[in-house]
């Protein structure tokens, strides 16, 4: 065979091999060498989900929660920076749709003994697009926790612009996002699809204020063409200056359960928002349940669970304004509660500046260690009994 034949036959093979191999990348999302992964080559179903190759291995540590995920997830996550999401919980609004894939959720009090939660989407919803509702309004407290991941913050308005005279100083949650430099997501300026009201979301009528809905997709869709990724428009990353909590090495219950029940209320009087946390030491995990029965996430309908449930006590001021905007203690010292692998821990938090991490130590002060998965952190005044 002369030389030509030879290079033509070596060439027509070298296509061969680069087809099949881009097939193979494309068809499970990621290089061949199993270290790399390219986004673009991933296959997306027609709600903007992505096929994970289910025999891929789980090898990859979530930053924020510890949770284990996939190469191709921590490729997709790269790209990006944390979401943070205002939903409601409005007895009217129940069930919500996406806190079930939150890595960790805070739940204060809003308004008037209502509580309402931020959940902080980043690993969880990597290679999903999930629909948030009832997203709704923004309060000053939240923001220090925003502030810890730098993360992207979606509400549909919010307490308090600069020049509103009816509205406590310290309340103004818009005019702080403004001067905080926080990565706004305010609904009012995001138009249909990407959020939207759905009065027809549970199948019931309900007040106008209670059909909110946006997606992740389009939230970061929104975000890119802002150049808020995972730099900003500065090229600054979100996690230059984050700090981890700590995770243990593995996911075991103990022998002897200190406490298989969790309850506390926020407000007295207030049942519906009372919390009943229950250990199921088979899974190693906590079912929520709230006003009586069991929290359910609206997409998934299963039950809410948690691996880790942290109730920070914390100093309430208010109503402190005409509107009953009150304010909660985020930044100082204060006790707490860590509930992992079924034992009960006293300890405390602590927060040295609005962008600094809330840190949870035991009684020894010893930074916890959770356990990989999802974490809640309820936000319960001073005061208020937390029964285990």
């Amino acid at each position: 065979m002369d030389k030509k034949k030879i290079l033509i036959i070596g060439f027509v093979v070298y296509l061969v091999a680069t087809g099949v191999t881009f097939g193979v990348a494309r068809a499970f999302g990621s290089k061949i060498d199993g270290n790399l992964v390219d986004p673009s080559s991933l296959i997306t179903d027609e709600e903007g989900n992505i096929q994970i190759d289910p025999g891929e291995p789980k090898t990859e540590t979530c930053p924020i929660n510890g949770k284990l995920f996939t190469k191709t997830e921590k490729a997709l996550w790269e790209e990006r920076r944390p979401l943070a999401v205002m939903i409601e919980n409005h007895t009217d609004a129940r069930p919500q749709s996406g806190l079930s894939y939150a890595d960790v959720v805070y739940e204060a009090v809003a308004e008037g003994g209502i509580t309402r939660f931020m959940g902080v989407f980043y690993c969880g919803i990597a290679a999903n697009n999930i629909k948030f509702a009832p997203v709704r309004s923004a309060r000053t407290y939240y923001l220090d926790w925003v502030s810890e991941y730098d993360a992207l913050y979606a509400h549909v308005g919010g307490a308090g612009k600069c020049n509103d005279p009816t509205v406590d100083e310290k309340a103004k949650a818009l005019c702080q996002i403004d001067r905080y430099g926080i990565k706004d997501m305010d609904q009012f300026g995001i138009s249909y699809p990407t959020c939207f009201r759905n009065p027809d979301r549970l199948g019931r009528s309900v007040a106008t204020e209670h059909t909110m809905v946006c997606s992740s997709s389009g939230l970061y869709d929104v975000a890119k063409s802002r150049e808020w990724t995972n730099v900003d428009e500065d090229d600054v990353a979100w996690d230059e200056d984050f700090v981890s909590w700590g995770f243990a090495d593995g996911d075991s219950a103990k022998d002897v359960v200190d406490s298989a029940k969790i309850s506390f209320g926020f407000w007295d009087g207030y049942k519906d928002f009372n919390v009943v946390w229950d250990y199921d030491k088979s899974k190693n995990s906590y079912k929520r349940t709230m006003g009586g029965e069991p929290h359910t996430d609206f997409e998934t309908k299963e039950q809410i669970t948690a691996k880790n449930v942290v109730v920070q006590m914390t100093k309430e001021t208010g109503p402190v304004d005409e509107h009953k905007h009150l304010l909660y203690e985020t930044i100082g010292t204060g006790d707490a509660y860590i509930f992992k692998n079924g034992e009960a821990i006293e300890g405390s938090w602590s927060k040295k500046k609005r962008t600094a991490r809330t840190i949870f130590t035991d009684e020894n002060g010893d930074e916890i260690e959770f356990v990989p998965g999802q974490i809640w952190i309820e936000i319960v005044p001073k005061g208020k009994d937390v029964d285990f």
